[in-house]
Parts: structure tokens; sequence; C-alpha cells
């Protein structure tokens, strides 16, 4: 497929590179409303709006800040393109809608790159969750401690703001984790949350807790913050009735679950672990995702992150967000 980038920040760096890993996927322009060009791509043409690429191309990939996506979404649906988006769909329920309605309207694919899916781990873990291999899931306890300096937030106006970024940490850098929880386990039916701003000259929250209890019982917990000095790897805990185990940045690193064997997968592992930084040098599971979106399109199925159950995403956040104790 042939594509063009929409944003030609920090992020499109990660997808022009993911691309030039893919031999049957082709980066032929990109769009910038200031008309600046790709960092590690000067060569690419670049246009001020989508309706004005003048080179044939099959879809776009949103590197936009997160309260733009429905709009690119909304634009190339309009154009007949194929919308891969970064996280989050969107920051809003309504944006959300539009951008997914655009969509199934045209007939085009929306996908949400929402990479850690990908990860081996995670789908074996899934896999077993589906199958009702643990019995009954007590508990889960998602910690996402990153740390962000203050220079991070001044390098974009939008950065740490309710506007664009939709929010602090949960909405921003523990999105990642955060939908690896919802896809294994749902929306919670209950929540409440403390929020605070410590650290950062900003407008959302760099530190905030949450306590969920689903439908089924079970009680979720997630600690999501960019204060949390000088940042470590993401850590899900699952107790359940058969055993515990633990997932450290995508891979199993403790297994005790009674009659179950440890799915873990060996060999290397993808490796963002976000805890310091948000530069991506390791594109191999963004490079899953434009493949599994690519097979989406050719089989007309969903794809891996698809806008209805990538949503379930933001709806935690914003629920989270919502039930702050003040």
């Amino acid at each position: 497929m042939r594509y063009v980038i929409v944003g030609t920040g920090n992020i499109s760096s990660t997808y022009v590179n993911a691309l030039s890993a893919l031999p049957e996927s082709t980066l032929v322009g990109a769009v910038s409303r200031a008309g600046r060009a790709l960092k590690v791509a000067p060569e690419i043409p670049v246009w001020p709006t989508l309706g004005a690429v003048d080179s044939a191309f099959d879809a776009v990939i949103l590197a936009t800040p997160n309260g733009l996506h429905h709009q690119g979404a909304i634009e190339a649906a309009s154009l007949g393109k194929h919308v891969l988006t970064e996280k989050p769909l969107d920051i809003s329920i309504e944006a959300m809608d539009r951008m997914t309605e655009a969509c199934r309207t045209a007939g085009v694919m929306l996908a949400v790159c929402f990479q850690r899916r990908t990860r081996p781990d995670n789908q074996a873990v899934k896999a077993l969750v589906a199958k009702g291999a643990f019995g009954r899931i007590y508990a889960v306890d998602l910690a996402a401690k990153f740390y962000r300096d203050q220079s991070y937030y001044d390098s974009g106006d939008y950065r740490g703001g309710l506007a664009l970024d939709g929010g602090g940490p949960f909405m921003q850098q523990a999105c990642h984790n955060l939908d690896i929880y919802t896809w294994l386990f749902g929306l919670p039916r209950q929540i409440v949350s403390m929020l605070e701003t410590f650290a950062h000259a900003i407008e959302a929250e760099d530190h905030g807790a949450a306590l969920m209890r689903h439908e089924d019982g079970m009680i979720g917990t997630v600690v999501a913050s960019t204060a949390a000095k000088p940042g470590f790897a993401a850590r899900m805990e699952v107790h359940t009735e058969r055993g515990s185990f633990t997932l450290t940045d995508d891979v199993i690193t403790q297994w005790d679950v009674d009659g179950v064997e440890n799915p873990s997968v060996p060999g290397e592992h993808y490796h963002h672990d976000g805890a310091t930084s948000a530069a991506v040098t390791d594109t191999s599971a963004h490079e899953a995702i434009i493949e599994d979106f690519e097979a989406a399109v050719r089989e007309n199925r969903e794809p891996l992150a698809g806008p209805d159950s990538a949503r379930k995403t933001t709806e935690l956040i914003l629920d989270i967000y919502k039930h702050r104790l003040r």
C-alpha cells in the first residue's frame, strides 16, 4: 500500500522507519500545515492538506496530536482513503463516533496503532483469558510509572493540555498499557480515582491512581505517572484462582499458575518501555500493526485494533478523569 503521513512531528519518524522496513509498503508523501519536512526523510514531498496531494496513495497514517485524529480520519474518508491512526483513537466520545461513522460510510478501513497488542506474550495471555484458563480473575494491578522532564512538555504547546493531548499520563504515556488492560479484561463498571499535578507546569495531571471494579467482581488498580523519577518499567500483575503472573513491558517475567504452562515466547522482544522517553528505536511492533492493517484491507476483516475495540481505552480514561475525587 502507498501511504501519506499526516503530521511531521516526532512520532512521524517512527512510521517512516517502519514503512522503510516493509518492502510492500511505500511512503509517497506527508502533510504538514506548517510545511515542515519529515525529519528522517526530508526528500519526501510535503503538502499543506490531504486534498492537495497530487500523488496516488491508498491510506493515511495520522501522526497528529490526539485531539486532531478525527479531523484527519474524516478528511481521508471523504477521499476514499484507509486510515491508520496513532493512539488513541481520539480524546472524546463525539470525536470517536464521528470518525468511525465517516470511515464506515465511506467503506474504508480504520485502525489504531496500539502496537503492544502484537507482542507474542500479550497475545498468549489474551488467548488464555479468552478460554478461561485462569478460572476466576481476582485482581489486576497495573503500574505505568514513567518520567518526563519539563522540557518534554515545553517542546510542544499542546503537551500536557486538555484541548489536544486530552490529559496527562493516563491519556498519553500510559494509554498503551491501559489498552492492554481493556483488551484483556474489558471495561469496569465502577471507578474512583485521584489525580494531581506535582512536578510539571502543565494543565493536566502528571500522576494519578484509579480503583476499578468489574462486573464479575474483579478489582483493578492503575497508577499512571510522568513524575516518577527516574522512570520505571511498566508492570501488570494478575491474580487469579489458579495463581498469579506478571507482565513487565509486555513480557511475562513471573508465572505461577497451577496447571497452565508458561506461554512466554522465547527470543528477542520488542523494546520500548517508555519509562524515560517517547523516542522509539525498535519499530518492529509498528511494522506488525501496519502489516495487520494491510491484511485487514485485503481480507476485508476487522484489524487487530479496530475502532470498536480501541475506543474502549479512551472510554476508560475518560471515566477515570470523570470520577476523580476532589
